[in-house]
C-alpha cells in the first residue's frame, strides 16, 4: 500500500491578486525555520501545527475553480515540504498552471542543496520570490514582495545560467 503524500497546511486563499500576477490560488504551508521579525504570517512558523492534507485533495480544490490561472506556494517555508509540493506542482503544470514559490532561502542555497525534493520543486517553479523578509528594508510600494532585499527570479533562466536572473518588470 502506498501512503498518500501529505502537506502540512496553515491555510489557503482562493482568487488572490496579491500573491503574484493574475487570479491565483495560494497555499500557505505550516512550518518555517526563518522566524523573520515582522513576518506577515507568524502563525505559520511552528512546524506540524497545521492541518495535514493530501496532495490529491489540494489538487482537486485548486482545479474546482476554473478562473484561477496560477498557484502560489507561501508559508511558512515551502522548501521545508519540497517533496510533496513538487508532486502537487507537477500535477498543476500538466494542467497549465504557473507556479510561484515564496521562500526565505536564497536561490543560490536552494540550487546547491543536495535534497532532490528541493531540486524538483525549484525546477517546476516558474518564479520564486527569495530572501528573508527584513523589517528595516520593508517597502509597501514593492510589487509582490515585502522588503527590498527580496528578489523576484525567473527560475528557468536562473537554473540555466547558474545565477539569479530577475523577472523582467514588464512581465509582472
Amino acid at each position: 500500500m502506498v501512503l498518500p503524500k501529505l502537506i502540512n497546511v496553515a491555510g489557503t486563499e482562493q482568487d488572490s491578486i496579491t500573491n503574484g500576477p493574475g487570479l491565483r490560488y495560494v497555499l500557505f504551508v505550516q512550518g518555517c525555520p526563518h522566524h523573520c521579525v515582522g513576518c506577515h504570517n507568524p502563525q505559520t512558523h511552528r512546524f506540524g501545527a497545521g492541518v495535514n492534507r493530501t496532495v490529491e485533495d489540494i489538487y482537486r480544490e485548486i482545479r474546482s475553480n476554473p478562473l484561477q490561472t496560477g498557484v502560489t506556494f507561501s508559508g511558512g517555508e515551502p522548501f521545508c515540504q519540497a517533496g510533496p509540493l513538487a508532486e502537487l506542482a507537477r500535477m498543476l503544470k500538466r494542467d497549465g498552471y504557473d507556479i510561484i514559490v515564496y521562500t526565505g532561502f536564497r536561490f543560490e542555497y536552494l540550487a546547491d542543496s543536495p535534497d532532490p525534493g528541493i531540486h524538483d520543486l525549484l525546477e517546476l517553479a516558474d518564479v520564486i520570490v527569495d530572501g528573508k523578509f527584513v523589517l528595516e528594508r520593508r517597502d509597501i510600494l514593492l510589487k509582490f514582495r515585502g522588503s527590498d532585499n527580496q528578489r523576484i527570479l525567473d527560475v528557468k533562466r536562473s537554473l540555466a545560467e547558474h545565477a539569479p536572473v530577475p523577472v523582467a518588470e514588464e512581465d509582472w
